[in-house]
Parts: structure tokens; sequence; C-alpha cells
């Protein structure tokens, strides 16, 4: 018996029980185990009676050493399982010394569990007949024989970090249809292979061979399900070789992610898949990924997106029994036909949340030109070793195990050193050389329409998906709670009501006055007074009010219930525009009134009294987060509004200062947003954004020397200050001191280089008042309460750190793939139309100076960067570029960005063709900023803010499929992008106009839920309304109302909804206040007078 010597860690394997062991030769049976793992034999247990009950006590262990070193490996426990040989002792015969066996059936368990993290576990494994056993003639209804096994670890295989990092490859090769009509089953036998290569660790590329596919005519299809088998050798009993609970069980072709995937290729397919020959080989191989492999796999993909996977054909020879000389000459003319190549398109592997891809895939001729052109590889699996593989295809060894992984690398050596040699010879191909510009047999696969079908699944996904599951829970939970207001009655009606209740109060007046002057002479004369006594009291009563002023009060009293008569009944808003149309109204409003008012007069008086009406309190950082909406909606003039009202409310916080001169700039007012940094500038002359602000508002102006002033007390007051260095060495770079230049980047080079100073100031704005610190915040209702945002943190000894507008866009970005790329950047300091929109590109963060402070103690704030994607160090001028598009100060970016171009450490990176897109976007040239784009997603393909950013590209550019595509992707993200508000909004505007209001309602909802605002709760009402939830709809629109009740969109739908649910006071006032802000969408207002006519109220004109 072969031991296994190592100093690993002990796998031990008990047999414990066996059961329904029946159908043996002799009357009581004698059996034994024997363990065998990776070709070597663990050993046997003890010869152990059956029971007539057909039960053996083996209590047999057995154990291996794993070792990671050398010898067992993991992959080794993956895709290698323990065969359990069960061996019948029969009866001796007369005269017989020795005693004779009979092997009668084979297990296999599957150590898979082990590589998936667990130390032991204990399972039932059917014992299968080898042929001709005993157990053969078992009957179906009769139950299988089994042994009852325990596997058991002193500790778990997997180490902490590999159980978080690494992951676990299944290859499955199911079978190869249509292949060329040159395949015939007569002649001499054929080892028919396919293979590919995965990274390994280091430099090593693991090479996955599926050999002794099996050829097959046509007539039926595969059955499915059909269970996978071992890619390994000498299993006895061929029920073994089928991997326990692993099944092929096929698909609708829509669904797969191969080439072979349309409408149009399902006849095709089927015919394929019934009528025509095919190789079947149904292997399942797997390979265990530690994590530097799994980055390895993710670079891979990332840089190839096409993955070459070969197949060929190769004689199978018996060994000869002839001389060693003959026998080389023999091997030496063994050589590959038919070799081809599938090129699998493994980028949905960086899908989130994407495990497996399954489909049919082209079999093509193997030219070497064509793959590098697709894959990049020019190293060949099976004609660059292929002698090595051929070594072993012999009758006698064609299921010998895979050798060793070669390293990628030397192969690569190998083949330039022997491409080396032909060019120094003579101009006549070395014999031994296949042609590399044509593949005659190869050609054969596309004449033939051969594909494979395959299937590539992982353990964990490479981009782990957000899971919607808290979402469906809270969906009740959406409406936030507000303080119940008093209902406001409002339309004609309401106007007539009010107009009787004035008349009757002043008319009470008007009596209580009479009596006061005339009451004891009324009660004198009795009915004794004339008409002239009448008059001349009538007279008196007229003087006594003129003079007294109550004439004039009780008029402005009864002015207002007259106006709303006007406004409501009349709906007259607007000037006339002729006196004569104002005489005629006029005399008809004159009628109208006098006669209500002997309606009123004839009526009781009840004393009514209107309770008070609360008002909804707004906090300022309500309004902040409202006024950059409006910012982002080019609705310049509404967050005008919202800023100076905010101002108002809080003057002595400086960061509503800064926020409103970021805003100026936007709108190129720099004199305005000068005035706003410095007057946060006098509120703390130590703040060192301001001193920065105020600094680069200096350079705009062209006041030098100012600017100096600025930068040169910025660096004074934080000599940490990375951004402060930058730009001071930027200033001198305008004043052409290339020393001082030189000496500002330095340090700030060198600051950055320090772990322990990093931006602090940059990050978070404070102001000390009253002894205290006031932070960014944008409460318990902000953005980024709950969600990711794609950013770094850095290390700061204060909290809350208030990020940059591009901070979250810009993060994460991969190192550059290629010295090719060219400088695209002049260097240039301003350009006049930069700033004109560029709040249409929505990459800034919701914003960094509105960013929740607590948002730290969020598990979800600080994000790893994607795990296989490198992260570009984060250089000087990009820290400033973020600073400066915080508060879009973008006329100074070009220079920043040139820089950055040639800085050693920076270079084209994702961010830095982010920040070229935005340039872009905001002069609209969408097509440049669609192919920086594009840059930035083949070299950071998981961050979720480039997919954001391109959906913003197509919405503004009016191509809504893709942006919902783009939309779509980035919210399926684990990791948040920074500008989520906006992009669940405009996913939810697509889905409304492209009618799926489901869809639709879902979106809002989560944008309600993590940022609400007018917006978000009118898209939901308008989703609800859609859906004829009338009450969600009223509910929606509410809280759309309240948050903004000058929103021409949401008084319209709340007119729709009264006027659905009936209501007809409330649908005359929304419609009222729909046409005093004239609402300009005709359509809706058509529908509007639709609904009013069918329902016969709502428009108090007819």
């Amino acid at each position: 018996m072969e031991q296994v010597s190592s100093t690993g860690r002990p796998v031990q394997i008990t047999v414990m029980n066996g059961y329904n062991l029946k159908c043996f030769k002799g009357d009581i049976p004698v059996t034994f185990i024997r363990a065998e793992f990776n070709q070597v034999v663990l050993g046997d247990s003890a010869k152990i009676t059956v029971s007539p009950e057909g039960t053996a006590k083996y209590n047999f262990t057995s154990s291996f050493e794993f070792s990671p070193e050398g010898g067992i490996t993991l992959d080794d426990l993956a895709h290698k399982p323990v065969f359990l040989t069960m061996t019948e002792v029969l009866p001796k015969e007369k005269k017989q010394k020795d005693e004779k066996t009979l092997i009668v059936g084979q297990a296999v368990v599957d150590l898979l569990p082990l590589v998936e993290g667990e130390s032991s576990f204990e399972k039932m494994v059917p014992v299968h007949p080898v042929p001709g056993s005993p157990l053969e003639s078992l009957q179906s209804g009769v139950k299988q024989c089994s042994l009852q096994v325990k596997v058991f670890v002193t500790e778990p295989i997997l180490t902490a970090a590999q159980t978080l990092g690494g992951n676990l490859l299944k290859v499955t090769l199911e079978a190869a249809y249509s292949v060329p009509e040159s395949f015939i089953l007569a002649g001499p036998l054929q080892n028919y292979m396919v293979g590919l290569q995965v990274p390994s660790t280091g430099e090593k590329d693991f090479p996955i061979l599926f050999k002794n596919g099996t050829l097959k005519l046509g007539g039926e299809k595969e059955p499915v399900p059909r269970p996978k088998k071992w890619p390994i050798a000498n299993i006895v009993a061929p029920g073994a070789s089928n991997i326990p609970d692993a099944f092929i069980v096929g698909g609708p072709y829509e669904e797969e992610e191969g080439e072979l995937n349309h409408p149009e290729d399902r006849e095709f397919r089927n015919q394929s898949e019934c009528i025509k020959k095919r190789i079947i080989w149904d292997l399942e191989s797997r390979h265990y990924l530690d994590p530097t492999a799994v980055v390895s796999f993710q670079k891979r993909i990332a840089d190839c997106r096409f993955w070459p996977v070969e197949i060929t054909r190769v004689p199978l020879i018996t060994a000869p029994k002839v001389k060693a000389a003959k026998f080389d000459k023999t091997d030496d003319e063994n050589q590959l036909s038919f070799h081809g190549v599938a090129y699998v398109n493994m980028v949905p592997l960086l899908y989130p949340g994407v495990k497996q891809i399954r489909g049919a895939f082209h079999v093509y001729p193997y030219l070497d030109s064509t793959v590098y052109e697709k894959t990049k590889c020019t190293f060949s699996l099976f004609r660059d070793t292929g002698h090595n593989l051929l070594q072993n295809n012999k009758t006698g060894g064609i299921n010998s195990p895979l050798s060793k992984p070669a390293t990628f690398k030397n192969l690569k050596e190998d083949k330039i050193q022997a491409s080396s040699i032909k060019s120094q010879s003579s101009d006549t191909p070395l014999e031994i050389e296949p042609s590399l510009n044509h593949n005659t047999e190869g050609q054969q696969y596309v004449e033939a329409g051969t594909y494979i079908v395959l299937e590539i699944q992982l353990n964990k996904a490479l981009v782990p998906k957000r899971m919607p599951e808290e979402l469906a829970r809270r969906v009740k939970e959406m409406i936030p709670p507000r303080p119940p207001l008093t209902r406001r009655t409002g339309g004609a009606q309401k106007a007539m009501s009010d107009y009787h209740m004035q008349i009757k109060n002043i008319s009470r007046a008007i009596l209580d006055e009479y009596h006061k002057m005339f009451g004891k002479q009324v009660a004198t004369l009795g009915s004794d007074m004339n008409s002239e006594t009448l008059e001349e009291q009538k007279c008196q009563l007229n003087y006594e009010l003129n003079c007294s002023g109550k004439y004039f009060a009780f008029k402005e009293q009864l002015k207002h219930a007259v106006v709303k008569i006007v406004r409501e009944k009349y709906l007259k808003t607007t000037s006339f525009e002729s006196q004569e149309e104002l005489q005629t109204f006029i005399s008809e409003l004159y009628v109208f009134l006098v006669d209500q008012m002997h309606v009123a007069l004839n009526q009781t008086m009840p004393d009514d009294v209107q309770g008070a009406v609360s008002t909804i309190h707004k906090s300022s950082e309500q309004l902040r987060f409202f006024a950059f909406e409006a910012e982002v909606n080019e609705n310049f003039e509404m967050a005008a509004v919202y800023y100076e009202e905010i101002l108002v409310r809080e003057p002595q916080n400086l960061e509503h200062w800064l926020d409103y001169g970021a805003f100026c700039l936007l709108t190129k007012d720099n004199i305005k947003a000068q005035e706003c940094f410095r007057k946060a500038l006098s509120l703390n002359q130590n703040h060192i954004q301001s001193l920065l602000l105020c600094g680069v508002l200096a350079v705009l102006m062209e006041n030098y020397e100012q600017a100096e002033i600025f930068f040169e007390d910025a660096t004074c007051l934080e000599p940490t200050n990375v951004v402060a260095w930058t730009l001071l060495g930027l200033y001198y770079e305008i004043q052409n001191n290339d020393i001082r230049m030189e000496m500002a980047f330095h340090e700030a080079f060198k600051q950055l280089q320090t772990p322990i100073t990093k931006q602090k100031s940059t990050g978070t704005v404070e102001y000390i008042e009253e002894g205290r610190k006031v932070e960014s915040s944008l409460g318990p209702w902000g953005i980024t309460n709950g969600s990711a945002v794609a950013l770094k943190v850095e290390a700061s000894a204060e909290p809350g750190d208030p990020l940059s507008i591009v901070h979250g866009v810009l993060e994460e970005s991969s190192k550059p793939q290629s010295d090719s790329q060219e400088p695209i950047l002049s260097v240039q300091s301003q350009d006049p139309n930069i700033s004109q929109t560029l709040s249409n590109i929505l990459i800034k963060e919701i914003p960094a100076k509105r960013e929740i402070s607590r948002c730290h103690d969020s598990p979800t704030f600080q994000h790893p960067p994607p795990s296989g994607v490198s992260q570009t160090p984060i250089t000087i001028f990009m820290e400033t570029i973020r600073f400066l598009m915080k508060f879009n100060a973008v006329q100074y970016v070009h220079r920043v960005l040139a820089h950055e171009l040639l800085c050693p450490q920076g270079g084209p990176s994702c961010e830095y063709y982010l920040v070229l897109a935005q340039t872009h976007l905001l002069k609209k040239d969408f097509a440049k900023a669609e192919e920086y784009l594009q840059q930035a997603a083949q070299m950071d393909y998981l961050n979720p803010n480039v997919w954001g950013v391109k959906g913003h590209l197509y919405f503004l550019s009016g191509n809504y499929a893709e942006a919902k595509a783009c939309y779509e992707r980035t919210i399926s993200f684990v990791v948040d992008a920074s500008e989520m508000h906006f992009i669940f909004l405009r996913l939810g505007h697509i889905y409304l106009e492209e009618k799926e209001y489901e869809k639709a309602k879902k979106t809002y909802l989560q944008a309600c839920k993590r940022s609400p605002s007018c917006l978000t709760w009118l898209g939901l009402g308008i989703a609800c309304y859609r859906l004829e939830e009338i009450t969600e709809a009223e509910d929606a629109l509410s809280e759309a109302n309240a948050l903004n009740n000058c929103n021409v969109e949401v008084w319209a739908y709340l007119a729709l909804v009264s006027l659905k649910a009936g209501r007809q006071l409330e649908a005359e006032q929304a419609y009222k206040y729909t046409m005093k802000l004239k609402l300009k969408d005709e359509t809706l207002l058509k529908e509007i007078h639709t609904v009013q006519e069918t329902v016969g109220f709502g428009n108090p004109a007819f």
C-alpha cells in the first residue's frame, strides 16, 4: 500500500456502516472497503461479516495529508473524489489455498464541502455496481446499497482570507454539435479534446482539459437532466463516474449567454441537437481560485473580453511492442488535426450578481492572427504543448491525470525562441511546424456549423448584487409621518359661502352701529317712524361710518370675498384687454353680488369660527437639497430663491454662503460668487476652504496679488493641506515662477504621502459658533442615509467630511492598461462656455457640501475597491480637481488636468477620463463625452458612477433606451453611485414615458426613501395615478405639494385625482392653481378637460 507523506493537515474519511448489502454470492458474505484518493490507496478496512439484515459495521478510518505547498492541494480536493471500493471475500472451496475476492461496487465521496469552508460533513453514498457484479441483479424497487461516511478535518481547510476572497470555478463541457461529416465512427479511434486556460496563482495559467469525447450519430436529443461526470480515469463502476447531485439541466436557448441564442437559431439548434452528429463529454472540471487568482481572473476578463477554448482531434494508438526508436518515430508523427477554437465572451461574469454563463459557441479554425486579434493570446494550449499532451495519448493511458500547470511566461518564451530559430534558418519552414495562415481542416467546423455547449460557473459572483428585500419590506413605510393638515376648502362654492358670511358679519356690525345711534329713538317712536325719519337716520349713519373709517373697514373686509368670487367663479386672474370689457364685467359682477347679498340677508347668520391652518416648516437642510435639485434641473430662479431663504434663516452659517457662492459660479456670476466667499471668510478668517475659494476667484478675476495672499495664508494656517499647496503651485505657474511652483508641488506631494496628514479642511466645512462646531448635514431625511456612495474616506481627525462634487464619481478608478493613449488635453486655463450648463452632467455628489455628517457611522459609507480592479494612486492634482469641481470652479480644471496627464503618478485613468467626459458634457459635446466614458468603463468596469454618468449622457442626448440600460445596471451594483437621487428620478421618468408604471412606482419609492423631494413624490403620484391607485396617488401628491406648492404639474395631477375621487371642491381649487401657474403641457391640460367633461364638474367656467 502506497503511503502519503506530508506535513500538512490530515483529512480523515470514516466509513461507519453499510446498509442494504444484499445479493452477494456467499451465504454469509464477508466484505471489506478500500479507500483511494488521487490514485493512492489510503487503506483497507477489516473484513466484516454482513448481517442477515444487510448491514455491516465497518468503522474504518483512513486519511491523507492536505498540503497546499506541495502534494494534495485545494484543486485536488475540488475535482478529485475519494473512491470507496467494496470487495467481497468469496468462500473457500475445497483444496483452495488462497482466498479469492470479487469487487462488487464502488462509492464516491465528493470532498467539495471542504473547499467550501466546512470542517466536517456526513452523508450516505450509494454503492454503484461494477460490470458483472451481483449488485447488478437488484430489482428497481429494491433499495440501493449505501455506505455511511463521515469526513473530518481538525480545522477548516480554507483560511479567513481564502474564504472571503477566494472562489471556486466550475467548467462544464457538455457537447459539440453539428461536427464535420469527416468525423466517422469507423476507422482509427480518435481522442476528441477541448481545452482552455484560466489564471492561477502567480504568473501561472492553469490548463483545463476535457478528453475522450464520445462521437455519436444523430437521431435523438440528449436527455435532460443528465448527470455530470468526473473528468478522471480509473473508475471501476460506471455509475461512480457521475458527480453526485450535479446535473446538466439545459434550458431555453434564449436564456443562454452564447452566440446561438436568437429566435432564428432555434431551428438550427434543434436539428443539430437531434439529427446531426455530435461529440459528448458531459464533464465538469473544478478549479479553486485563491484571492490573487480571483484578481487575475477579473483582470483577464477586463483585458480580454473573449477567451479561446480550443478543440482538436488526436488519433488514439495502441502502445506498440517494438523497439524504442520506432516508437519515438511513431510518436513524432502523431500530430494535431481539426484544430479549432471557440471564442467565449466572459464579460457577463462581471455583471452584478452573475455567477455562471452557459451557451453555445461557434467553432472556428485556429489561426494565430485571428486568435490574437480577438483574445490578445499568443499561446495555444494544444499546439505549444501538444507533444506533452500526446505522450499519454495511448490506449493504456487515455485518462491519465492532468500534468501540473505550466508557466505561461515560460511557454511564451519557448514559442518566441522557436520562432527565432525559424527566422534565422532558411526560407523553407520547418516540416514539423503547421501553417499559421490557413487551417483547412479547421475550416470544416465553419462549413458544418459546429458549436460547443459550455457552462462556466462560480461559487460566488465576482460582482455582488444588491438585494432588494429591504426595500420590499418597507414599501408601505415609504410615506413618512407628517402632522395632519387642517383641510382648507376652496373653489367657487366656497367663495360664495365666504361672501355670504362676510355680508352677514358686516350687516350685523351695521345693525349694531345703528342701534347704538338710534336705539332710544326707535324705542320711543316705535311704529310711528315715517320714511323721512328713516332717510334722515340713513344719512346720519352713512356720515358716521365715513367719518369714523368704519365704512372703509367694512369695504376692505368684503373685498377679499369679492376677489375670490372673481377668481373662483369667473376665473378672472389677468388684466382686461379693453375698458369696455372691464365695464361689462363690472356690471355683470355687480348684479350678481347684489343678488347674492339679498340671498345672504334672507338667511340665518351662524357664528362660524374658522380654525387656524398649520404650516409645514422646511428645515435648512431640506431647502439646501431643494436648491441643489432645482440647480441640477436648470431652474436657476427657484434655486436662487431657496439659497436666499437659507441665508435669511441662518446668515451666520458660512457653509450656506459657500453653497450660494458655488451656485453663482455655476451661473457665471463671478462678482456675486466672490462676495459670498468673502462673506464666509469674514465669519471665520481661519477657514481654509473660504481662503482657497477667495484665491481662486481672485485668479479668475486676474487679481493676482490678492490671490497670492489668500493661497499663502491658507498654507500657513494649515501646512498639511494638499490642495492649498497645489493651488499655490498653480498660481506660481501662471506667474511663470518655476522655482516656487516646483517648491509648492513638492510640498503638496510630500503632504499627500504622509498618512496622518490627509485633507482636513478641504473635506470638512466647519466654523465655530458660540464655542461649538457646526458641520454640514442633511438631517435624518438626507440623501445618503442608508445608501452607499462610491468614494474613498480619507484619514482625518474630524468626523463628517463633506466630500467633493465629483469625489464619488471619480473614485475607485483603475490603473491605465495601455501606454498608447494619446494626450487629449491642451493646457488652457479658461473656457468661456464651460460653465454654461454644469448641472446637465449630474456627476456631482448630492452634494459633497450637502453630505450627511453621520454617514461615517454607516457601514456602507467606506467601500473597498472592487475585487480584482487595481486602484489608481491619488495625486495632488486629482485632489485639487475634486475640490474645484465641488465648488463649480471648472474654469480652473483644464490647467490641473494637464498636470494630471503629465504627472508620473497620474496619467490616463478612469478618474481622468471621467473628468474629461464631464468637461465635454458641459459643452454638450456628447460624442467626445461618450468616447471618454468608454475609456473610463474599460479601465474600471465595476465603477457604478461610470454607468450612472453614461446614463445621464444618453438621457441628455435623448437616447432613452441606452439610458435606461445604464441606469438599471447602476442600481444593480452593491455599491451605490454618487448621484443615485437623479438616477432614480430619470429612470423613473423613462419608465413613465414608456408606460412601465409598476417599475416607475418602485423606482420613485426608492428615491423617496433616500431623498424625498417634490419631484420624487410627484413621480410616485403620477405612477400611482396611472395605475389607478387613487388613494396612494393623492398621498404622494399631497407630500409633493407640501414640499413645493408652486409646482404646476403637482396641481394638475391633484386636479385629476380629485376629479377621479368625485370631490368637486378640491378639483376646482387644484384646477384654479393649474391655470394660474400656466400649465404648459397641452396633453395633460387636455386630459384634465376631458375628465372634467366626463364627471361634469371641476371647471367653474361651465
